[in-house]
């Protein structure tokens, strides 16, 4: 359930600045600021990211060079370390020709200059010379003047360079472009059609890929249930054996029930792996044809263990809430499905759940499978999930596309919490916000998202904020 930066080989770009009319003047220098650019470099390469390192670029001639070699090497992410005072036309070039997003480093060698030993330096030249090696922050308003005038986007992170906390920032915004790049490299598969009438979840499919990037892959019911139709029976009885060791398989389970899901998660795994799948979103009534219907009715077991494999699959083909489910698990923290299902206002909570898949890593004990005589709202009858999400801090995702054709993110953190629950056979949580409950009902309803959304384990506003930016979206927090 970890995101991993190496998932789809994210390339991160370093390149420090200088001057190189300082060089000839204060020798040493060069040096020891190329050694701060060493130190840095090993801490990106420690994060497991592709690091394509240019080292001190100090005049308008490496500038250019740079810019080229950095777009040759397709890198997402670019950190522009300040190493000491240096001229914008060494700045300029690299970023604009590279056209990926980039974080200037502010980064000073400590907390603080020794004013005492700085100032018992005998030799003028020596001193400037140090003061150099600590003036990392002398060119930041002269590049953040030139980006804003060339419409280029920009990030800071300040401090120093062993700060713990800083690297962790750092570190976040590495993980940020990792995400990006997960869902820039996405294959969607949407099979079926939208639930008829459910008007807040219909979509701009060409919006999403334009902003994520993703390649949506138009799939047919038909295809899964003619894979299904070639699964044999040894695979069946595997497969229901794996049912058995991961979930808690309810004694009124019908064991031929057992086999129809079975028969459909082989299929899917079949599907998702013919189209390269790494999400999926799905609806189709099936009334009318027999094979579709026994197909569509069994699809919660299979579904829920593609979810929790990090290829998350959202019912009612809820296309952006599947972007924010994969969002989610790329950051790895799940992504669950899920919506409101009542206010408890004694306790101050709100519940919330959704039939289909869930995710197994992130649910508090070992997910329940019932069978539901009847699936509320749609056709059919079979075996469904029943989870909460573990006890402990969680993020609310949702994408929604607004009444101009953007998308925004918008997240709210709160606490799973302990308590009970609606023994329905769907995935059903309690959930506590900071603002109460009625406060955060009116806050998040009034962005105006669908009334889907996902939610992950751990509080990570700070990452999907960062990943906000790095798309160009609005993020909105809640709480």
């Amino acid at each position: 359930m970890s995101a991993s930066t190496q998932a789809y080989g994210v390339r991160v770009g370093l390149f420090s600045i200088g001057l190189d009319a300082y060089w000839p003047q204060f020798p040493g220098l060069r040096e020891r600021l190329m050694a701060y650019n060493d130190r840095i470099a090993g801490r990106l390469r420690a994060t497991g990211a592709c690091l394509v390192n240019l080292g001190l670029v100090d005049t308008p001639e490496l500038a250019r060079d740079a810019g080229h070699r950095f777009r040759s090497a397709d890198v997402d992410l670019i950190f522009l370390h300040v190493s000491t005072y240096a001229l914008t036309s060494t700045v300029l070039p690299v970023v604009r020709r590279a056209k990926v997003p980039v974080i200037i480093l502010n980064l000073a060698p400590g907390d603080a200059i020794d004013y005492t030993a700085f100032n018992r330096l005998e030799d003028r030249g020596e001193m400037t010379g140090e003061w150099l090696a600590w003036c990392q922050a002398c060119p930041v308003p002269e590049i953040a003047n030139v980006f804003r005038r060339s419409k280029i986007p920009f990030f800071q992170v300040t401090g120093t360079l062993d700060d713990p906390d800083i690297w962790k920032e750092i570190e976040s915004w590495i993980e940020a472009a990792n995400v990006l790049s997960v869902m820039e490299h996405n294959r969607l598969g949407l099979m079926g059609h939208y639930y008829g009438g459910m008007l807040d979840i219909y979509s701009d499919l060409t919006l999403q890929s334009a902003v994520f990037g993703c390649h949506i892959e138009m799939l047919e019911v038909d295809e899964l249930t003619a894979l299904r139709s070639e699964v044999s029976d040894g695979e069946i009885e595997d497969r229901v054996e794996h049912f058995l060791s991961v979930f808690d398989v309810q004694p009124d389970c019908a064991y031929s029930e057992l086999q129809r899901a079975a028969r459909t998660s082989v299929a899917l795994d079949r599907l998702v792996a013919e189209h390269s799948l790494g999400s999926l979103a799905y609806y189709y009534k099936g009334s009318g044809n027999p094979a579709n219907e026994d197909t569509m009715s069994s699809i919660i077991l299979g579904t829920s263990l593609l979810t929790t494999r990090g290829i998350p699959v959202a019912g009612e083909y809820e296309v952006k809430n599947v972007q924010a489910m994969k969002i989610l698990d790329s950051f790895g923290v799940g992504g669950s499905f899920t919506e409101y299902y009542a206010t408890d206002f004694k306790d101050d909570i709100v519940l919330m759940g959704h039939d289909g898949p869930g995710h197994i890593a992130i649910a508090e004990d070992k997910i329940r499978v019932r069978p539901l005589g009847v699936y509320h709202g749609k056709v059919g009858r079979g075996l469904s999930i029943e989870m909460s999400v573990r006890n402990g801090p969680v993020t609310l995702l949702s994408v929604v596309q607004t009444e101009d054709a953007r998308l925004e993110l918008l997240m709210a953190e709160g606490e799973s919490v302990h308590g009970p629950i609606l023994e329905i056979g769907n995935t059903n949580s309690r959930y506590r916000f900071a603002i109460g409950a009625r406060i955060f009902i009116e806050n998040w309803n009034a962005q105006g998202p669908a009334h889907h959304c996902a939610v992950g384990v751990g509080h990570i506003s700070e990452k999907i904020q960062k990943l906000g930016a790095l798309l160009g979206m609005e993020v909105i927090r809640i709480c």
